[in-house]
């Protein structure tokens, strides 16, 4: 009976611990939320109110109204789904033969992958510049797409190879056994099996490109500019335009809200994908 009640408890204090997480992680979005539906005489009252008083729409018509945001708008998906697309062809046959095909130099391979998401950003952008200017794809969309693969890929990297660590290697042994080819068995038995690793790491590459700002600023001037640019220059005669830009902010938050719910399913079996074995 104490212990049912010692158990009961024990449930509740760690559910409140994890409601009280969530809540802490949703609060700066719930205020960005209600920062832009209020009228722009409240967003910048003294001292500020967390609900609006009125709630208007008006911030959002003035962002769907603008030209410069649509555009930008589609030259992030453009830039994300590519980069997204080009990381996954790079890292996917690459983690598997670094994780199977355990060699000296594989191992240094993912080292030198790892050692790459510990150089800053900043450090990169010059020589990116210089790279991508000689190249003639300086404001391009090739050209961003590039500069954030050379984050995203590496971090695909890193996470195909640890879900890639919790695949039997009698799976491919028994294909070869039926007479398939290593290119045969890892397109038709280890790739299917993986869907949730490669849907949760495209979803992390995804919002790694969607959400980069530096090389978008180094980069890119007026052709290709990507919608967090836009959003940072949102100005009015009275300084930052707050209202338009938390709603400009609240509508890029979108996309990656709707992929994530689309792929909830193969996230959830990618993250506990190799936690029970038997």
């Amino acid at each position: 009976m104490h212990r049912t009640r010692r158990l009961h408890t024990s449930g509740v204090l760690i559910n409140l611990a994890a409601l009280l997480l969530v809540l802490s992680y949703a609060l700066p979005y719930v205020y960005l939320l209600m920062t832009s539906i209020k009228p722009a005489t409240d967003v910048q009252q003294i001292p500020p109110s967390f609900f609006p008083a009125v709630i208007s729409f008006e911030n959002f018509r003035e962002v769907l109204q603008s030209s410069a945001l649509p555009k930008a708008f589609l030259s992030s998906l453009t830039v994300a789904v590519l980069t997204t697309a080009l990381s996954l062809l790079v890292a996917v046959p690459a983690a598997y033969v670094a994780t199977q095909y355990r060699r000296r130099i594989t191992t240094l391979f993912l080292l030198f992958a790892l050692v790459t998401r510990m150089v800053p950003s900043v450090s990169l952008g010059v020589p990116l510049f210089q790279l991508l200017k000689s190249m003639g794809l300086l404001d391009t969309i090739p050209g961003l797409v590039l500069a954030h693969s050379s984050a995203a890929v590496p971090l695909a990297l890193l996470l195909m190879s640890a879900f890639f660590e919790g695949v039997p290697k009698e799976l491919e042994e028994a294909a070869r056994m039926d007479g398939c080819t290593r290119f045969q068995a890892f397109r038709k038995i280890i790739l299917p099996v993986m869907t949730g690793g490669i849907a949760v790491t495209a979803l992390f590459t995804f919002i790694t490109s969607w959400n980069e700002f530096l090389y978008a600023l180094l980069l890119t001037s007026e052709a290709t500019k990507t919608a967090p640019i836009v959003i940072a220059e949102y100005n009015s005669v009275y300084g930052l335009a707050w209202g338009a830009m938390t709603a400009a902010a609240v509508l890029y938050s979108l996309p990656v809200i709707i992929v994530t719910l689309a792929l909830q399913k193969q996230i959830v079996g990618g993250l506990t994908f190799g936690a029970v074995k038997g």
